[in-house]
Order: C-alpha cells, then structure tokens, then sequence
C-alpha cells in the first residue's frame, strides 16, 4: 500500500511501530506528517524519528537532498511533544563531515560529474565511512544536542494524554 506521509492510508492506532527515518524534514507540513505518524500509532507504540539539527549548519547537501528544514533542538523537542511523543533514547545520527567545503566539493561533484562521483560515493566512500562510523549509541532521553548534526529518537506514544 502506498501514502503520503501527510495522508497515511491505514487507520487509527494501528501500528506498535512506526519508522520515520530521514522523511519529516523533507515535507512541506512537517506538523501534519508528525500528527499522522501519531495518528496511526497505538497507544504506547514505538515511534523511531531522525531529523537534522541546527538550520546555522545548512549545506549544499541539504539543498541537493531535498531538505526542507533542520530543527532548532528547543523547537525540536516543543513539537514532539505537541504530538504525543516522549523521548525514551536518542543517539547521534548518520554521517556528515566537519568540514562544509569537503560537503561542496563533493556536491560540485554530483552536480557536474553525477555518473562517476556516484560509483566513487558508493563503492569507495560509503563503505569506508561505515567502516569508520562510530557504534550506534543510545542513551536514555535527550542527548545533549549541541554538536549535533543528526539526532536519532526512540519515541514512545504518550497514551496519557492522547485523546
């Protein structure tokens, strides 16, 4: 079955889990695509999250993958809460370089030389950096989001105060 995630096609309380890794900062209504996930969630589900953090941090990658936004941590966790989520762990997320002109360069890759920078991401590139990628950590609640450029959330229904 395919759906927006704005307009799910599935109804209330459905599911005990519910993943939606790397799609809410791509909507435009990222209010209604939270309050569906939270609609098709049972009460007390599992709600896995990741979005990127801090707009100051904008890079061409963003742009090029279609970003609408990265949040604010205070705003982050305003709007979680607005739609019923708890955060039970969260752990730093995906991989991005310190270094915004080692991002340009590669962009200006994709961009002018799509088919090779493609093989050299896929088959040099990905492999070494998940190689290299630090274990997934989670930690109990809200990380300290300050160095953070990608935030992955275990969230939980919060069926007390769900209609």
């Amino acid at each position: 079955m395919l759906g927006q995630v704005a307009f799910l096609p599935f109804a209330d309380r459905t599911f005990d889990l519910v993943c939606a890794l790397d799609i809410i900062e791509h909507v435009d209504d990222d209010d209604g695509a939270l309050a569906e996930l939270s609609r098709v969630a049972t009460h007390g589900a599992v709600v896995l999250l990741s979005v990127p953090l801090h707009p100051l941090r904008w890079t061409s990658f963003d742009d090029f993958v279609g970003h609408k936004r990265r949040y604010e941590p205070a705003r982050l966790q305003a709007k979680l809460a607005g739609h019923h989520f708890v955060v039970e762990q969260s752990a730093v997320f995906g991989m991005q370089p310190r270094s915004s002109r080692l991002v340009d360069f590669g962009m200006w890759w994709l961009i002018h030389h799509r088919e090779r920078a493609l093989w050299w991401y896929n088959k040099a590139l990905m492999p070494l950096g998940l190689r290299l990628q630090k274990t997934l950590q989670l930690a109990p609640g809200m990380i300290d989001m300050e160095g953070v450029d990608e935030i992955l959330l275990v969230c939980r229904m919060d069926a007390a105060n769900r209609e």
